[in-house]
């Protein structure tokens, strides 16, 4: 039976009236409660007790939004759920959230615990284990029984981590540790086998926020190229000066710095053979005879020049070093290691990628905030969680 114009124009009033509602509720001012809520939810993934949602609140009304973000840290389950997810992809090549905690998550956590300034991560002697009094198998150079113990009893990480050093508990000499790229998971899963430019391309890939393709740049010269890589793929020399040395030109002068550096499988450990270049470097060395062959750890960084200078490096650092330690204090210093770190909790708390000019905004803000604050990661989901816990 068709509508007669008195239905119509009553049909009209109602579809009028519920979108009214509607705008009016997309554009209500949430009360501090519903931003404390929100806030809390986004940064420990768990409800707050009534107590917390009252303390935090009371500090957003107060206009300490940031002290509010603290309050919420405080729970458990920003160290144990948000950090570890945060973390753990990190630490294998599969980026995987489900691998088992390990020492290279439980350093990152205890970092951004006790406010360790974040640009140690990729160079510092630090180590992260579980409290003496826990009653846990023995940290080892060669298993990870420890930190799966740590696991299966539920262990809290707010109170139950304790810092140490790799050099102390492994062994690695002082000069030799560089923060989360010689921990023994990360070995494990970059310096396994390989020619080490797994460790370099997920080191950019995880604290620059750039893969290979993305810093590729055939303008820097070719003259650190190993061997290993042929000059002419497929009988095509286009190939190589199109392609290959893309890559290959800034990686390999960096990649260097691992060149004493492998993870034993047998053993189940990561080797340093300080001064020995470790034997990988001089895999398929027949593919190019004339290519660079490594003679020890330096390395230098060609991207300092290029379009890939647009990633900020510290003009105060030489470009050059010896080792992992200094490659990783050259990585820390740059723009675009404070800004990925900054990129990622935004996506971790806002719960999407920055989309909009504001946004973009906020995360250089972010970027900012986070070095003012002498790299200090809290610091960087505090402001996120205010940017993001509504209007």
């Amino acid at each position: 039976m068709p509508w007669s114009p008195v239905d119509v124009r009553s049909f009209v009033k109602r579809v009028t009236a519920a979108v009214a509602l509607a705008a009016v509720a997309a554009t209500a001012v949430a009360g501090p409660r519903e931003q404390a809520k929100r806030m809390h939810d986004r940064i420990a993934g768990v409800p707050p007790s009534a107590a917390v949602l009252d303390a935090m609140a009371a500090e957003i009304t107060a206009g300490r939004t940031t002290q509010a973000a603290m309050i919420a840290m405080d729970n458990p389950a920003f160290y144990a759920v948000t950090l570890k997810n945060l973390v753990t992809p990190w630490t294998n090549r599969e980026q995987t959230v489900f691998a088992p905690l390990n020492d290279y998550t439980a350093t990152v956590i205890g970092m951004v615990r006790d406010d360790v300034p974040f640009d140690q991560v990729l160079s510092g002697d630090i180590l992260y284990v579980g409290n003496a009094g826990l009653g846990l198998p023995a940290v080892s150079a060669s298993n990870n029984d420890h930190y799966a113990a740590m696991e299966t009893r539920g262990v809290n990480l707010l109170t139950g981590l304790q810092r140490t050093t790799q050099s102390g508990v492994y062994g690695t000499p002082p000069a030799a540790t560089a923060g989360i790229i010689t921990s023994r998971a990360a070995a494990q899963s970059f310096f396994i086998a390989g020619t080490n430019r797994a460790m370099f391309r997920f080191t950019l890939l995880n604290y620059m926020c750039r893969d290979m393709e993305e810093v590729h740049d055939t303008s820097r010269p070719p003259d650190r190229i190993r061997q290993d890589v042929s000059r002419s793929p497929g009988g095509d020399a286009r190939l190589f000066l199109n392609n290959c040395v893309g890559c290959h030109a800034g990686m390999d002068p960096m990649a260097q710095a691992f060149a004493y550096y492998t993870f034993d499988d047998a053993q189940g450990r990561m080797v340093y053979t300080g001064g020995s270049v470790q034997e990988k470097y001089f895999h398929n060395d027949t593919t190019f005879a004339f290519g660079f062959r490594t003679p020890d750890d330096a390395w230098e960084n060609r991207w300092r020049k290029g379009h890939n200078a647009l990633l900020g490096w510290d003009p105060a650092l030489p470009g050059t070093g010896n080792g992992a330690k200094s490659l990783g204090e050259e990585f820390a210093a740059s723009d675009a290691f404070a800004t990925c770190q900054v990129e990622k909790v935004f996506r971790t708390v806002c719960l999407r990628n920055p989309q909009d000019q504001a946004d973009r905004d906020e995360v250089q803000s972010m970027a900012g905030s986070f070095r003012a604050s002498g790299y200090r990661l809290k610091q960087a989901f505090a402001d996120a969680a205010t940017y993001c816990m509504g209007p």
